[in-house]
């Protein structure tokens, strides 16, 4: 989909990147963010720019302060096909959760904050991968800073609760109450045109684990009170994997992607390896996930999937669907 990006757009970017210091960088940005258009299709632009905005204000204000930051920084490239968080308070069962999701080993213990940084895994879900960092606890009194950077530049989390706290309700009301205060606001739809850029709104699944918890039922039906109308519930348990294929399955809808193939003339598709658009994406979307120079090469392609006859050519506008096989024309 293109965004269709209107002239004084690009004057303000123009400005953006002659801007010498800091602070003239983040006035170009926020006219930038003022002209984008608010829609589907410029979502990956309005992301770019809301990182770029809070880099920016983080350096002006970590300039401006005599307070020192944590030094703890931690750096995990990007793998996959999405990547989540696990958030929650301590001893909701992250990290077991991790275990049972992936091969990655975390310390597994009955004690709080057995997790002390972030720690990834990659996850399959038939034939693409995600990738989930599990994050350290937090509270009302701990949060570590640089959490905020893995928040903000996920696709979605996982907020994973407690059903056999009796307190749990609330120590997710701290964890909420805490993010709010980074700007950082978990929600299950994020809203669209948002007006205020300093705010990051994550795509969220709430998992009530420990389903197997003396009195679960009891606490899940004041968790779907307080927390069902603002986030999709998943009752699960980590501990025996219960609900483990189901949450998959929830996982890879909530980040909107769909599944395309890649055919080449004379050669059958390759099924094994599939590419990941936005759900409403396009030739153009599936072309620029091959390679950067053919989104502004292609021209055409032949579908073979939903809508179309096999074979069918079809403009470069044309909307894909899950599961289809592409093969493009320059």
């Amino acid at each position: 989909m293109a965004v269709n990006l209107p002239p004084h757009y690009h004057t303000a970017e123009d400005e953006y990147k002659k801007a010498k210091t800091p602070e003239d960088k983040l006035i170009a940005l926020k006219k930038m963010w003022v002209i984008l258009p608010k829609h589907k299709a410029s979502e990956k632009v309005q992301m770019q720019l809301k990182s770029k905005m809070a880099e920016l204000n983080d350096d002006i204000e970590r300039k401006s302060s005599t307070v020192k930051k944590s030094p703890n920084s931690y750096k995990i490239p990007r793998q996959g096909a999405g990547q989540y968080v696990f958030l929650g308070p301590p001893n909701s069962g992250k990290s077991r959760l991790l275990t049972r999701l992936t091969k990655a080993t975390p310390e597994v213990a009955p004690y709080p904050f057995t997790t002390r940084e972030p720690i990834p895994g990659m996850m399959d879900f038939e034939n693409i991968r995600l990738q989930l960092i599990d994050l350290p606890p937090i509270t009302g009194d701990v949060y570590e800073n640089y959490l905020t950077d893995f928040i903000r530049n996920t696709d979605a989390a996982l907020l994973i609760v407690d059903l056999g706290d009796d307190d749990g309700p609330f120590a997710v009301e701290a964890v909420l109450e805490k993010l709010q205060a980074v700007k950082c606001i978990l929600t299950g739809t994020p809203p669209e045109g948002v007006e205020d850029p300093s705010l990051f709104h994550v795509k969220t699944l709430l998992v009530a684990n420990k389903s197997d918890a003396e009195g679960a039922q009891d606490r899940l039906d004041i968790f779907k009170e307080m927390f069902g109308a603002r986030f999709p519930i998943h009752v699960m348990s980590a501990e025996n994997s219960e609900g483990i294929d189901e949450l998959k399955k929830k996982m890879y809808e909530t980040l909107g992607i769909l599944r395309v193939y890649s055919k080449t003339q004379g050669k059958p598709a390759d099924m094994k390896a599939p590419y990941t658009i936005p759900i409403g994406g396009d030739v153009v979307d599936f072309a620029g996930c091959i390679h950067s120079d053919l989104a502004a090469t292609v021209k055409a392609a032949k579908v073979w999937g939903t809508g179309v006859y096999d074979g069918q050519t079809v403009k470069k506008d044309h909307v894909l669907h899950e599961g289809d096989i592409v093969e493009l024309l320059t």
